[in-house]
């Protein structure tokens, strides 16, 4: 026996528009439907090795040196881009002093190309110490600024001297 469904259509909602029966234009996108079943949060982790030795290791992250965060700190300090206060945290002993009585002066600001570092060195005079120097290149001219990092007890590097090339 053959069984024949005549029942019409069902009526759209009221609340919602009528769908666009419009000819010249494709009746759009087609329904999305999963690739795969949905897998519940314990199918999954059923379904994962306990040791994922075909993975590649991540490669860690280069972090920057402290010679190179502080040197652009500087400059962002000395060319007039940032506020002395900004360096608070990050000073120690009578850096902070020289380094505002630096930025009045602005020895490190352009009026044309932004400074850049274009070169950094440093030497070690004793654990927990570098002494950094910096070439800045702004255009055609090339200064210098030096400073120096200590560690802290808190293994936190903070400048605690700074100098210019400039008078």
């Amino acid at each position: 026996m053959n069984k024949v469904m005549s029942r019409t259509a069902r009526s759209r909602p009221r609340h919602r528009p009528p769908t666009r029966r419009d000819s010249r234009r494709p009746g759009g996108a087609p329904p999305r439907t999963p690739s795969r079943p949905a897998a519940t949060r314990a199918d999954r982790q059923a379904a994962q090795p306990a040791v994922e030795a075909r993975t590649a290791p991540r490669e860690a992250v280069p972090q920057p040196r402290p010679t190179d965060l502080f040197a652009d700190r500087l400059l962002a300090v000395l060319s007039g881009r940032r506020p002395v206060h900004w360096m608070l945290g990050y000073t120690a002993g009578r850096a902070y002093d020289d380094l505002a009585r630096l930025a009045e002066h602005g020895p490190l600001r352009t009026h044309g190309t932004r400074p850049v570092v274009h070169d950094i060195g440093y030497y070690v005079p004793s654990e927990g110490a570098l002494e950094v120097f910096a070439r800045i290149a702004a255009g055609d001219r090339l200064r210098a600024m030096a400073f120096r990092l200590e560690l802290g007890q808190d293994l936190r590097w903070r400048c605690t001297a700074v100098e210019t090339g400039t008078t």
